[in-house]
């Protein structure tokens, strides 16, 4: 019994630790899908019927 008891703490340590880093990883990845979103910012049209824009 002594050792199931062992490998239950050995197994709980390791399901914390991997739910950790898919915590952390789920997190970098929404951020970045955000900064993506936001980065890439909509260039206004331009008004119909208006003439192009000269220099």
């Amino acid at each position: 019994m002594a050792d199931d008891d062992s490998n239950d703490e050995g197994r709980k340590a390791a399901l914390v630790k991997a739910g950790f880093a898919a915590g952390i990883g789920s997190a970098a990845i929404v951020a970045a899908l955000l900064y993506a979103s936001r980065s890439r910012v909509k260039k206004p049209k331009p008004a119909k019927g208006m003439p192009p824009a000269t220099d």
